[in-house]
């Protein structure tokens, strides 16, 4: 037993050691058995992961080599599979994959899951507070299982916003690399749009606060010399509701 542990240890895959029973030739479970067991057990898991989160992309599973050496029975009952550690069966991912037959072991299978999507990468090496825009971004397949930051699949998600970091040419963006780009900044002149259901009236203004698109700031009405609160809907343009 201590001879057989030992053996084990030496293995790639990690294998209880169960017992030291011999096997004649065709009486135990070949690599290519445990290989294609793991291999649709990974594609069903990459489909459903697919269908769950609305994903379009295109995969590949590598399995790793077994040890030539490796004897296991044969299994008299249909084997169990389950995914050990990270529940995304994306990046590297260890199946365990278990006999519950008349002679029972279990064998722990590393395998590697990519996941190509089309992911925002910039063009070029871009500075701090860069605003993205067509020439600078673009959609390029990557696997995403390397991606820990994350990553971002639209440019509508990125126009228009600008850079929190420099990166290099060739980045993948992450969600926490951009921020909305100001389009208003304090102390500038700015065109207050009121606006009613039945009319509207354009006045000018003073922005007591920088803001982006969509964001609320104050400005001053320089007609009156009142301040009030607008919505942010433009370069340099600010909505009031009435």
């Amino acid at each position: 037993m201590k001879t057989s542990c030992r053996w084990a240890a030496n293995l790639v895959l990690i294998l209880t050691c169960l017992g030291g029973k011999a096997y004649a030739e065709g009486d135990y479970t070949s690599s290519d058995e445990l290989i294609g067991a793991v291999e649709s057990f990974l594609e069903e898991r990459v489909q459903e992961y697919l269908l769950e989160t609305h994903s379009n992309a295109r995969h590949e599973t590598q399995i790793n080599s077994l040890d030539s050496r490796l004897r296991l029975a044969a299994c008299d009952k249909p084997l169990t599979l389950s995914q050990q550690g990270n529940p995304m069966p994306v990046g590297r991912i260890n199946v365990k994959v278990r006999c519950e037959g008349g002679s029972p072991w279990t064998v722990f299978v590393p395998a590697q899951v990519k996941l190509y999507r089309p992911v925002v990468v910039t063009l070029q090496p871009l500075l701090r507070g860069a605003v993205l825009d067509s020439q600078n971004v673009a959609l390029v397949e990557r696997d995403v299982g390397t991606l820990t930051q994350g990553y971002l699949t639209s440019l509508e998600q990125v126009i228009g916003t600008q850079l929190k970091r420099q990166v290099v040419s060739e980045q993948v963006l992450a969600p926490s690399f951009i921020e909305q780009a100001e389009l208003i900044r304090k102390g500038e002149q700015v065109v207050i749009n009121a606006r009613s259901a039945s009319f509207s009236i354009r006045m000018q203004g003073e922005a007591l606060s920088a803001g982006a698109k969509d964001e609320e700031i104050r400005v001053r009405n320089l007609s009156s010399n009142r301040v009030i609160h607008g919505r942010v809907v433009d370069q340099g343009q600010v909505e009031v509701a009435l």
